[in-house]
């Protein structure tokens, strides 16, 4: 049986951009790396969750991890909360949280101008559990990230429901999951009961309780006075999303592919994902945020793995910043990075005689939005004797008429195993 390495670049799916000559930035992007995968392989379309559906991270990857979200998916707050190890029982509220800025009820910006430092965001949480109290509840509210946040909050009697509505304008729910809204309103949303069940109705007053408490706390901070000092925007505001009141009881990869997966990633959501799925962890120790050195290690850390597992779960970050903010050419530069540093690596020290490679993306984030977008991703495949379909690079152009054709996330992962078995 052969090995898999299944590579997911973050937000990596775009749309042709006028600053670019009408190309994507994947088009214009210098890649020989993937360019030759694409030359050696097939490639094709994908729609990570469904048409007309502009998935979240979270769920796009359940979704090309083969699993059926309408039937597992229970919210991205119960994921992120786990993946950055704060407990979620069942009954609890876990929210995917956002530092904002906000002036009166009006967003200034969503992630704070990307430039809230992990040590402020936690001198920040520090100050937000020293002085809110929940009345009827206890909380865990734990920064991860720059801008990002989880909170997880806990009855002290009975149960909550995760049928209420998010805070963050920018999402909507769309049945078990939320989508991005293109063009979203600027205006923060009380978060309202989705049903009239106590659960839901508690669950509402709960979060609206911690949003107008933790915002008093924020807009008096020592650190959001320096920040405003500095010219920076203040972290004045905490917006939620994607509530979910359980954790997912999904069957390991292992159990559904007869293969031992590992994983090598970056942000709580996706390390959530590959826990609970059973995968084993790769953990790649001092990344610094700088392509040309974290690339290479990620690289390194899987191709040390590979022997002693049948699959690799790889999710690169990068172009997805760039597209919500808007920086085609930024984007195509982080593409670049990718298949210079990652790729280069990697094809330098594998035998793809023995391995079958894809590389896709969870979904699209055309910098024209800023938002994710319902647009299919691009996917090539390369294994041992699949045939060429001709294309001579990846890009979505090309993937248009690729031998793989447009194909459903939750297809993609059952035909990669396949071809490992031929």
């Amino acid at each position: 049986m052969k090995k898999l390495l299944y590579v997911i670049i973050d937000g990596m799916g775009d749309r042709p951009d006028p600053g670019l000559g009408n190309h994507t930035p994947l088009g214009v992007a210098f890649t020989p790396n993937m360019d030759r995968l694409a030359q050696e392989g097939q490639t094709g379309l994908m729609y990570p969750v469904g048409k007309d559906i502009a998935p979240e991270s979270d769920v796009a990857v359940l979704s090309i991890l083969g699993y059926d979200v309408d039937r597992y998916y229970t919210g991205r707050g119960p994921l992120e909360a786990f993946g950055a190890g704060v407990p979620v029982k069942t009954g609890d509220l876990a929210w995917r949280g956002n530092f904002a800025t906000v002036a009166g009820d009006r967003i200034i910006d969503r992630r704070v101008g990307r430039s809230l430092t992990d040590a402020e965001s936690a001198a920040l949480g520090d100050e937000i559990r020293l002085e809110v109290d929940l009345p009827g509840a206890t909380y865990d509210f734990r920064p991860t990230v720059g801008h990002r946040a989880v909170l997880v909050i806990h009855p002290l009697h009975g149960e909550l429901s995760a049928q209420v509505d998010n805070t963050d304008p920018g999402y909507v729910r769309h049945g078990p999951y939320s989508v991005a809204v293109p063009n979203p309103s600027d205006i923060v949303q009380p978060c309202r009961p989705l049903s009239d069940t106590p659960e839901a109705i508690a669950a509402a007053a709960l979060t609206n309780g911690f949003v107008d408490a933790s915002r008093v706390v924020l807009e008096n901070s020592p650190v959001n006075k320096r920040r405003k000092q500095q010219g920076l925007l203040p972290a004045n505001i905490v917006l939620l999303r994607d509530a979910g009141d359980r954790l997912p009881d999904l069957p390991s990869l292992q159990l559904k592919f007869g293969m031992k997966f590992a994983s090598v990633v970056e942000m709580p959501v996706e390390r959530g994902i590959a826990i609970l799925t059973g995968m084993r962890e790769i953990v790649v120790p001092d990344l610094e945020g700088r392509p040309e050195r974290d690339y290479p290690k990620q690289a390194r850390a899987a191709l040390a793995t590979l022997p002693d597992c049948d699959a690799e779960y790889i999710h690169l970050k990068g172009p997805d910043v760039f597209g919500h903010d808007g920086d085609a050419r930024g984007k195509a530069t982080s593409i670049e990075k990718i298949d210079h540093y990652f790729f280069g690596e990697l094809l330098m020290a594998i035998d793809l005689d023995r391995l079958v490679i894809a590389v896709t993306a969870d979904h699209s984030t055309p910098a024209t939005l800023k938002a994710h977008s319902a647009d299919p991703v691009p996917v090539l495949v390369r294994a041992p004797g699949l045939p060429s379909d001709g294309s001579q690079r990846f890009d979505e152009e090309v993937c248009t008429h690729g031998r793989l054709g447009t194909i459903m996330g939750q297809e993609l992962l059952p035909k990669l195993v396949g071809l490992t078995r031929q």
